[in-house]
C-alpha cells in the first residue's frame, strides 16, 4: 500500500503573520486525518520559522528548489545541506515553472534530483509536457524523457526513496484539469518506468471538487497542490480526498 501524500506548493507568496495563520487552520484540519502524509513547500526565508512551528507536529515541510552544487560562487542559490540543516524533508525539482522561466534543463534536474536524495532528502520530481506537446500526440514522449535523464544519472533503486508529480504544463494556474482517466494513463506509463512501491502524485489545479474522482484512480497516489494549499479548508478537504483513498 503506497501511503497517500497531499504536498503544498506555495510558490512565491506568503507573509510571516500570514503564515503562522495559515499553518495553525492547516494543523486544525488535518488533526484528525490519519493513513496519509501531508507536507508543505514554502519559499526560502520562511524554513526557519516554518520548521519550528512544525517541529514534532505531522505537517513535514520542504522547499521548491535547490542548487544541483553543494557550495561554491553561485549568488543567490541554496544548496542541499543547507536544506537539510532546516530539517526539510521533500524538496521539489524540476517544477515546470523552473523548467519554462529558468531554462532548466533535463541534465540540471538530474543532478539536483541527486544532490536531494545525497543528503537524506525526498526528491519530488516534477514531470508534464505542454499543451502543443499533448495536442501532438508526445505525452509519453516528454515524461519519458525527462524521467530518463534522472534514470541515466540515478540508479532505478533512487525510485524507492523518490516521490513522482506528474504536472501537465497545460493545467498549472489555468483552470484546467486533467481528466481522471488523462491522469491514470501517463501515471500508469510513468509506474512501468519506476518501483510499484513509488508514489506518483497529480499536480494541475486540483481542488475539493475534483480531488476525489482524480485521488480514486489506482495509480495516483496523492496531490501536489498549488493555489489551493494556501486555503486551508481547501487543502484539508483535499487531504479528506487523498485519505479516503488510502
Amino acid at each position: 500500500m503506497r501511503t497517500p501524500l497531499v504536498a503544498g506548493n506555495w510558490k512565491m507568496h506568503g507573509s510571516r503573520a500570514s503564515n503562522r495563520a495559515l499553518l495553525d487552520a492547516v494543523l486544525a484540519g488535518i488533526e484528525t486525518l490519519a493513513g496519509i502524509e501531508c507536507a508543505v513547500c514554502v519559499p526560502y526565508p520562511y524554513l526557519g520559522e516554518v520548521a519550528g512551528r512544525l517541529a514534532k507536529t505531522r505537517l513535514a515541510w520542504g522547499a521548491q528548489n535547490l542548487s544541483e552544487h553543494l557550495q561554491g560562487a553561485f549568488t543567490g542559490e541554496v544548496s542541499a545541506p543547507m536544506l537539510a540543516e532546516f530539517g526539510c524533508r521533500y524538496v521539489l525539482v524540476g517544477h515546470s515553472e523552473r523548467r519554462q522561466l529558468y531554462g532548466e534543463t533535463d541534465a540540471v534536474v538530474a543532478a539536483k534530483f541527486a544532490a536531494v536524495l545525497a543528503h537524506g532528502m525526498t526528491p519530488v520530481l516534477c514531470l508534464g509536457e505542454t499543451l502543443e506537446e499533448r495536442d501532438a500526440g508526445r505525452t509519453e514522449q516528454v515524461v519519458g524523457r525527462q524521467l530518463a535523464a534522472v534514470l541515466g544519472l540515478n540508479e532505478k533503486n533512487a525510485f524507492k526513496k523518490a516521490v513522482v508529480a506528474y504536472e501537465p504544463v497545460w493545467a498549472i494556474g489555468t483552470g484546467r484539469t486533467a481528466s481522471p482517466e488523462q491522469a491514470q494513463a501517463v501515471h500508469a506509463f510513468l509506474r512501468s518506468g519506476v518501483f510499484p512501491e513509488t508514489r506518483i502524485i497529480y499536480g494541475g489545479s486540483v481542488k475539493p471538487g475534483n480531488a476525489a474522482t482524480i485521488f480514486a484512480m489506482p495509480d495516483v497516489d496523492g496531490g501536489l497542490i498549488g493555489g489551493a494549499s494556501l486555503v486551508a479548508g481547501d487543502f484539508t478537504a483535499i487531504a479528506r480526498a487523498a485519505q479516503r483513498k488510502g
